[in-house]
């Protein structure tokens, strides 16, 4: 996938909550700044050569253990960011980023975060002998080990329980006291561009579903860049409608693509299966 609707913006590896982004990483505009990235095109569009992948062997599951986050801040670092494959010292930067992800996505899962009641990294992987044949560099990036088993993270999400996300549109939904435990957020959603168009954005956002409503959330929010017309059609195809935007000013002043905030009630959706 991309994460046009994929791939969003920039704040991210600059303020210290880490990404706050829900789109996805595809062919990211250059970026103004070498740490920020532009958003991309489109969570499940990606180029001819991309091959079909062996769902049999896919697992999404949250993740707690240091090297599965470690993983994942590795491929958010290579998805939410777009420089020359010439770019000097490129594989040290990527390094720094991931970093500081990995240490800010620690802090959100333990739950050491204020203003975070709860936070899970959800993770896609497959074996690395089956990517291994796709893409050497995926396997060296986004590598982990459960059960004995070498797997390699090729999508990834948040999900947030909170009221709101630093310097995001903030949702009005429930309008009740207490609304920070029934209330959640999709954030840092990519896919390997190796393997995007293959479903795996949509497979991660309804395994967040099952999640958010373990938790008791009734009302989920993702945000999305205006532009990104891939982001929204997946959105829309998993159930989320139209909230509210991001009011102009805002977007500038934060330099980046003006949001949408989406929203779909949990509490009127059929149960869903792990």
């Amino acid at each position: 996938m991309t994460e046009g609707p994929n791939c969003v913006t920039v704040q991210s590896f600059r303020d210290q909550v880490g990404l706050h982004f829900a789109f996805f990483n595809l062919k990211p505009q250059s970026s103004a700044s070498p740490i920020s990235a532009m958003p991309a095109s489109s969570p499940d569009i990606c180029t001819p050569q991309s091959p079909k992948i062996d769902t049999s062997l896919l697992t999404i599951a949250q993740s707690f253990y240091d090297d599965e986050l470690w993983a994942a801040s590795c491929l958010r670092a290579r998805s939410f960011n777009d420089f020359r494959p010439d770019t000097f010292g490129l594989q040290d930067h990527l390094k720094y980023l991931a970093e500081r992800e990995f240490e800010a996505l620690k802090e959100r899962v333990s739950g050491k975060r204020v203003s975070f009641r709860k936070v899970s990294c959800i993770n896609a992987s497959l074996p690395e002998s089956y990517i291994s044949n796709i893409s050497n560099e995926l396997c060296s990036a986004c590598k982990y080990v459960l059960r004995g088993e070498d797997r390699i993270v090729v999508a990834t999400l948040d999900l947030n329980q909170c009221l709101g996300l630093p310097d995001e549109i903030v949702g009005m939904k429930p309008e009740v006291v207490g609304s920070d435990i029934t209330r959640a957020y999709l954030s840092n959603v990519c896919v390997a561009k190796e393997l995007q168009r293959n479903g795996l954005a949509y497979a991660l956002l309804e395994k967040a579903k099952i999640v958010a409503r373990d938790w008791g959330i009734t009302d989920l929010y993702v945000h999305v860049a205006v532009n990104n017309e891939a982001a929204k059609k997946l959105y829309i195809k998993s159930g989320f409608v139209y909230e509210s935007d991001e009011p102009t000013w805002q977007a500038r002043f934060l330099d980046r693509p003006r949001r949408l905030l989406l929203w779909t009630d949990l509490s009127q959706q059929p149960s869903l299966t792990p």
